[in-house]
């Protein structure tokens, strides 16, 4: 996946090269508002949220590896893992009812239904209900 844009902050340590580097490479950088702490507020949640739950507890041994773990995460964060402002439910996975909700038939949910799916060599679990 290409990046189509960067989005900074207007730090010293990025300097007129950094951003050459980028616009090289057909990438646009744009640099956050002065004193908008709020701006980046989304980004800078993910990415803690990534090295907390993931980088921190890895050994990264490679380039490669770094954006397959990175790839892994992204589809969990958004497929799976709940989100507190989305009433835990995933921002774009169609997700059954909760337990102790009932199915569309009418039934409770059963736990003995529910498997769990190891992602990353068990550092991160996702649980879905059997057929």
């Amino acid at each position: 996946m290409r990046a189509r844009f960067l989005i900074r902050d207007r730090d010293s340590k990025f300097t007129r090269d950094f951003d050459e580097v980028f616009r090289s490479q057909g990438i646009p950088v744009i640099k956050a508002p002065v004193r908008a702490p709020q701006a980046r507020a989304q980004a800078e949640r993910s990415i803690g949220s990534l090295r907390r739950e993931c980088l921190d507890r890895l050994l990264i041994v490679s380039g490669r590896h770094l954006e397959r773990v990175v790839r892994v995460y992204a589809q969990h964060y958004n497929g799976h893992r709940p989100h507190r402002a989305l009433a835990q439910r995933p921002p774009i996975a169609t997700q059954p009812p909760a337990i102790g909700e009932h199915l569309p038939s009418g039934e409770p949910v059963s736990l003995h239904r529910l498997k769990r799916r190891d992602r990353l060599g068990g550092l991160l679990h996702e649980y879905q209900l059997a057929a």
